[in-house]
This record gives structure tokens, C-alpha cells and sequence, in this order.
């Protein structure tokens, strides 16, 4: 675990491997750790970077807390000229989907290509679920145990392939949220619609997404992939929602191949 600062936060993140920077944003229920097979699994090809978001993990809370991703893409800008990163492939799960797609569309300079896991555009895609949903989410983290809102919302997050050691692992891990950051996470996701962004999205694209994913079902991913011109969908059978941890050596073999891909391409002047 190492720690860069970004104005007043501390951010913490994990890092393996060395070369071709591969920078992994988790979802509203996870933090840095939740991508431990990635790390394993893709460090011999790549330097492997995953971020805790501002009120995750061992990162401080924000203060005051963040309402937009707009906010939180300038925190990820300058996480990245932290590091010294001028240029990386993004790969953002669900929350971290909406998230990459606003730095994808602010801050394209930064990106090599594109990776979308179980993407969601955001609540306001769906206005007449959006304020349940952020009171549902505000109450339960503003009210339940934070082993308590693990155990209810974590079986959700996996198809019913999943080991049951794998789901308590989930609960494990959802178990470390904390007020601040669930809640700036809550109210953005409450304030998004990445729709009208879709279009300006003009670099290499991969959308995966697992067939059994009931918290952002496959054809949100489709919507997505339709609306970015270029980008491919694949979607991984015997998979939910956390599709990286549920099916890690099909998710990490998408990862290698696209990015060797555009590789590939671009020392042959193609990208």
C-alpha cells in the first residue's frame, strides 16, 4: 500500500507489476483491495494500479464531501499528475464506469483507451428509481452497522455460481465503508446521466459486463456500447455484478488482449 497526496486528501492505492500503467477505479461497495486477483493476475504484463476513492479504503474523507463525479475526475487528475502519469488505460467497475467515463470526457489526454466493467451512466438515467435509491442508500449507511449493509446488499453483487467463500469475501470488504465516502458516491450517482457524454468518447472502448449481473443488468452495457462509437461489449457467462472477482481469469484475459491490442496498433502507427 503507498499514499499520494491531492491537495488536502491522502490518497492510498495499490500497485504490482512494472511498464504500461493500468489504473482500476472499484464501486461504491469496494475499495482497493476488492481487485487482489487483477493485481495477481496482470502484473507480469502491466503496472497495476488501483486507487481507494476519497472516503475508501485507508484514503482520508472528503471534506467537504464530493456530490459530483465532475468532482471527483479533478481529484483523479490530479491522483494521476501525482504519479507522475501522463498517459494510462482506465478500468472502472460500476461506480467507477460512471466515474471514467466523466475523465474520459474531460481529460481524454490522459487515456491510452477505455474499460468499462458493469457500467452505469447514473441514477438519473432512470428518474422514477432515482431519489428511492438515494434514500435507500443514505439510510442504510447513515443508519446500519457497516456489517450490517454488507450482509444485505453484498449477496446481490454475485450470480448464484458463486463460491460461498467469494460472497464472504464481498461482505469483507463492504464491510470497510465509511459515511463520507458512500455518501459522496450516493449523491453523485444520484446527480448522473453520462448519456449526452457517450458521443464524445472517441478513443478505444471495451465494455464487459458478467450475463448475470441484476444490479447493472447487461443492457445498460449495451446502451453504452451503442452510444461510443468503435468500443466492444463483452459479456462473461457465470458472472454478476462483481464479474472481476467472480470470473477473474476470463475478466483479466479481456484486459491483456485489448490492451496488447491497441499496442500492438499503436507501434504500428494504426491507433
Amino acid at each position: 500500500m503507498s499514499v499520494t497526496q491531492v491537495g488536502s486528501l491522502s490518497i492510498h492505492y495499490r500497485s504490482a507489476g512494472e511498464g504500461i500503467p493500468l489504473v482500476l477505479l472499484h464501486g461504491l461497495g469496494n475499495n482497493s483491495q476488492s481487485w487482489a486477483r487483477q493485481y495477481a493476475g496482470l502484473q507480469d504484463d502491466f503496472r497495476v494500479i488501483g486507487w481507494d476513492t476519497p472516503g475508501y479504503g485507508q484514503s482520508s474523507d472528503p471534506d467537504p464531501e464530493f456530490r459530483t463525479f465532475g468532482e471527483l475526475a479533478e481529484i483523479l487528475k490530479g491522483f494521476l499528475d501525482s504519479l507522475g502519469l501522463e498517459q494510462v488505460y482506465l478500468l472502472g467497475h460500476s461506480m467507477g464506469s460512471t466515474l471514467a467515463m466523466e475523465f474520459a470526457s474531460k481529460y481524454p489526454q490522459y487515456l491510452k483507451a477505455l474499460i468499462l466493467a458493469a457500467s452505469t451512466r447514473g441514477g438519473r438515467v432512470n428518474p422514477d428509481t432515482n431519489e428511492q435509491k438515494l434514500k435507500n442508500r443514505l439510510h442504510n449507511i447513515e443508519n446500519l452497522p457497516p456489517e450490517e449493509l454488507a450482509e444485505l446488499r453484498t449477496p446481490a453483487m454475485f450470480s448464484p455460481h458463486a463460491a460461498p467463500e467469494l460472497v464472504a469475501e464481498g461482505k469483507r470488504i463492504m464491510s470497510q465503508v465509511r459515511l463520507a465516502g458512500y455518501r459522496s458516491v450516493a449523491y453523485s450517482l444520484f446527480n448522473a446521466d453520462q448519456t449526452p457524454l457517450l458521443a464524445s468518447i472517441q478513443m478505444p472502448t471495451l465494455l464487459i459486463c458478467g450475463e448475470d449481473d441484476k444490479v447493472t443488468p447487461v443492457p445498460e452495457s449495451q446502451v453504452v456500447h451503442q452510444g461510443i462509437a468503435g468500443s466492444t461489449l463483452e459479456l462473461v457467462p457465470r458472472a454478476g455484478h462483481l464479474v472481476y472477482m467472480e470470473q477473474p481469469e476470463t475478466f483479466n484475459s479481456l484486459v491483456r488482449s485489448f490492451i496488447r491490442e491497441r499496442e500492438q496498433a499503436a507501434q504500428k502507427g494504426e491507433a
